[in-house]
């Protein structure tokens, strides 16, 4: 295959030297918010008047009877489950192709990720392998809605109610998306969001949960406030928990990204479309595929499958490399299934007792081989949410420097 500095040598002027949009954006709105959580005192120590709007806010955004704002997205994965009562002995599938987060939950509360291959159309996880995976020790699911595409919430809340087992959302990539006509994170037990600063909604750092079970939010309640209960004396303190609660300062940035938040779910829907069908009949690109029940896909990564046989040979990389030189500001994204990653490929785990030992078994993660995963891994390419809130128009520029790089590697051979 051809070297990524080979080509980069016959790459030419770049298509695009205009810079994209920034992200995060921010403006007025949020001075102006900030400026009330100053004069309101920052907040009470549990809930504020910034935390408790955007909390209302938010589970009106979802259709969620219930949300709840924490520090961050990996910890609404930690709370949902501990809600759920999950430690030691129980296992959580979860899907490979996933940041680490919505896997070192599972070790943290003490419980055994076990991982299901993915969807090769989607990269969502596959509800038959999840179906394959279920034991007497399944305690969960967690589904991430990748990219922003959801996960087929049809199947796998039937497979979870036959099972009898929950469905946690992993909606960290999916604010606004809506399946079936009705928004992800109210389809399971728990819907979890991040507002980190890379998030469609985004606050520096942030997150939330969203129920519909009114003990579950309860119980998340108590455990991201130091193990308290509402009514309770302030220094009664009934279960383990610990101080998760979202600030005000992020709160109030929160309620000005959301206002916004509409108008730039619409505008990326555009661009994507486009590159759908622009990107479609570029040979050895392939646009993943988007579910007819998807009625609003998030887009927080626009993803296609790259076939080096399309570009004269060229890997992965060096397509990625020459998309960045034309100005296009690609990735390869995730560079390894989870389950090869050090903390999980060379962990070890007793299930009896306390968790994570070096005199333990090995868990036999680093000989799982999930292809579609694997596949994923080797021939994705990221683009940003980011650039689709540039105009529509322009994205005829990531088309253009698809065509210039697939004209200058093939003409080398």
């Amino acid at each position: 295959m051809t070297g990524v500095s080979e080509v980069a040598l016959a790459l030419g002027s770049p298509v695009r030297t205009k810079s994209w949009p920034n992200w995060p954006t921010y403006g007025a709105e949020e001075a102006r918010l900030l400026r009330a959580a100053v004069d309101s005192g920052i907040g009470s120590a549990a809930d504020g008047p910034s935390k408790l709007e955007f909390e209302r806010r938010w589970a009106e955004f979802t259709a969620c009877r219930h949300a709840l704002g924490v520090t961050n997205g990996t910890v609404t994965l930690e709370i949902a489950l501990r809600a759920l009562g999950i430690g030691s002995g129980d296992e959580v599938i979860v899907p490979p192709y996933t940041f680490a987060a919505t896997a070192t939950a599972v070790l943290t509360v003490g419980a055994l990720p076990v991982f299901a291959d993915i969807e090769p159309d989607t990269y969502n996880i596959d509800p038959a392998a999840v179906e394959a995976s279920v034991t007497e020790r399944t305690r969960a699911v967690i589904a991430v809605h990748v990219g922003g595409a959801p996960a087929d919430l049809d199947a796998l809340t039937a497979l979870c109610g036959r099972h009898g087992i929950a469905l946690i959302e992993d909606a960290a990539h999916a604010h606004g998306a809506v399946w079936s006509g009705r928004p992800v994170g109210g389809f399971g037990a728990f819907g979890s969001w991040s507002f980190q600063a890379s998030k469609n909604l985004s606050a520096g750092e942030g997150g939330a949960l969203t129920t519909d079970d009114a003990q579950l939010a309860e119980a998340a309640w108590g455990l991201h406030n130091c193990g308290r209960r509402k009514g309770e004396p302030w220094y009664q303190h009934f279960e383990l928990g610990a101080n998760h609660r979202l600030t005000e300062w992020a709160a109030a940035v929160l309620l000005a990204g959301l206002d916004r938040l509409p108008g730039q779910i619409a505008r990326r829907e555009a661009c994507a479309s486009y590159l759908d069908t622009e990107l479609s009949t570029v040979d050895g690109l392939r646009p993943l595929a988007r579910d007819p029940r998807v009625d609003t896909h998030a887009h927080h990564l626009y993803l296609f499958r790259y076939d080096p046989d399309g570009f004269g040979g060229l890997a992965r990389d060096g397509f990625v490399a020459a998309m960045n030189h034309h100005g296009i500001p690609a990735a390869a994204g995730y560079p390894t299934p989870l389950y090869r990653q050090p903390v999980f490929a060379r962990a070890r785990f007793d299930h009896r007792a306390t968790g994570w030992t070096a005199s333990n078994p090995a868990t036999g993660y680093g000989e799982l081989h999930l292809p579609e995963c694997e596949r994923a891994c080797a021939h994705t390419v990221w683009l940003p949410h980011s650039l689709l809130l540039a105009p529509p128009a322009e994205m005829a520029d990531v088309v253009t420097a698809t065509h210039e790089i697939q004209r200058t590697a093939t003409a080398r051979h």
